[in-house]
């Protein structure tokens, strides 16, 4: 086992290990998040955490009143599950490759592009009513173990024994 993964002499992880393994974490939460927001286009369009009150309507009503607006609707959401996806892919990636090799661009590229990404996403939901926690609370959370993880890793890199 190598030495950025287990300290030998105590058994126990090392920093740099426990904040990459933090990061990689919540790529696989934004992978997992995007799926479930894939799944739950297709079994009833409405996003997890929200309902039919939040939206207006249900999906039966958005298709009799405009079947192009709930296919247009569709669309986004897939599109916008297949970015999410895409994004903890790469974050996962640069965990995994790039942290735990000691590379400290791999840390920045992972944080900035998700906070890029939840910084454009996230401010409309507050507006129009969407930020309940069933809806942003996974994201609140993968948002929690990315900052740990980066914050940890950036620590384990600079700091000198």
């Amino acid at each position: 086992m190598s030495t950025h993964t287990k300290n030998l002499t105590t058994g126990l992880r090392s920093p740099l290990a426990v904040g990459s393994s933090l990061v990689t974490l919540a790529g696989f939460g934004l992978i997992g998040y995007g799926i479930i927001f894939l799944i739950r286009n297709f079994l009833g369009l409405i996003e997890l955490g929200l309902s039919s009150e939040n939206v207006g309507a249900t999906p039966e009503q958005i298709q009799a009143f405009s079947p192009d607006l709930y296919h247009y609707i569709s669309h986004v959401q897939v599109a916008a599950a297949g970015f999410i996806i895409g994004l903890g892919i790469a974050v996962v990636a640069l965990a995994w490759f790039g942290i735990r090799s000691k590379y400290q661009w791999a840390i920045w590229t992972a944080f900035l592009a998700s906070v890029v990404a939840v910084g454009i996403a996230l401010p409309l939901h507050y507006p129009w009513g969407f930020a309940t926690i069933g809806h942003l609370g996974l994201v609140y959370l993968d948002a929690l173990l990315l900052m740990l993880g980066t914050v940890i890793s950036y620590r384990a890199l600079h700091t000198r024994s």
